[in-house]
């Protein structure tokens, strides 16, 4: 089992920056993959970044390529959102989730833990 608890959200105008941070419990938490999703009202949830267990492989969504950031730290059971450069379209509920296995994958199916989610807000 593992627990995910996402923070870092808030209101930040374009852009500026905002780190999220998700923090996860759980004795295996470090064979998962990560990921971060995201979904903005009346979309579906959409994929915005992964990363792998060791942190040696990573994938972006192309709507975020250049502008954001993802990366762990195993020993502070950690993965991190660096997100620069931000656009109204950015705003929406970001999710960190655990996949169980090495290589990130890009669908939300194949995560197997969710977080509960933090909202972030871009003003123009």
């Amino acid at each position: 089992q593992v627990h995910l608890v996402e923070s870092g959200g808030g209101l930040a105008q374009a852009g500026g920056s905002l780190r999220l941070s998700c923090a996860a419990s759980g004795r295996t938490w470090g064979s998962y993959a990560m990921g971060w999703f995201r979904q903005a009202p009346g979309k579906e949830r959409e994929f915005v970044a992964a990363i792998s267990v060791s942190g040696g492989s990573t994938l972006y969504a192309d709507s975020v390529k250049g502008r954001f950031t993802i990366s762990r730290d195993n020993a502070k059971n950690t993965v991190y959102l660096q997100m620069n450069s931000l656009k109204p379209e950015d705003t929406a509920v970001y999710y960190c989730a655990a996949a169980d296995r090495y290589l990130p994958p890009s669908n939300a199916p194949q995560y197997n833990y969710w977080g509960q989610g933090t909202q972030v807000t871009v003003s123009s």
